[in-house]
């Protein structure tokens, strides 16, 4: 059985749901903890699967451009006037509604490209094993609703 760590980072974060039927199709914000779990087969010379900072310095910087940021459909006839407005501050989903569960899925996706740039790295502070793997990465949209993608 694998060992496996979580780490978890936090963002301020909105979005609007332009195909919902209710109150989620206006602009709202949620604090949201998003969760990566790691596992490895073995733990290394420190007995660890990874030190915790690599996930902070391998996603960190790119996560927090959805921190304080209004995530939406670039289909939402509104997405143009709220991009023109606040910029890079307003994250275009293609075509897609930015659930919880698609803002899993995109996080993850990225996450396993950092994290294979990171270990890749010979400038690297903290050493990242190859066979070190993302298994998860859960978001929580509120304290009892969260959205999880794993491959």
């Amino acid at each position: 059985m694998p060992f496996r760590i979580c780490k978890t980072l936090d963002i301020e974060n909105g979005h609007m749901l332009s195909k919902h039927p209710d109150k989620c199709r206006f602009p709202h914000g949620h604090t949201r903890k998003v969760e990566f779990v790691i596992e490895a087969d073995e733990l290394d010379d420190s007995q660890m699967v990874c030190d915790f900072k690599i996930i902070k310095e391998a996603v960190g910087e790119w996560l927090d451009t959805f921190d304080h940021a209004l995530c939406m459909n670039t289909a939402d006839s509104a997405y143009a006037d709220f991009k023109a407005r606040y910029g890079e501050r307003v994250i275009g989903f293609e075509n897609q509604d930015p659930t919880t569960e698609v803002m899993a899925w995109t996080i993850f996706d990225h996450a396993v490209a950092a994290l294979a740039g990171y270990a890749a790295r010979q400038d690297a502070r903290y050493s990242l094993r190859p066979h070190v793997r993302l298994v998860s990465v859960r978001v929580w949209e509120t304290a009892s609703s969260w959205a999880e993608y794993s491959a």
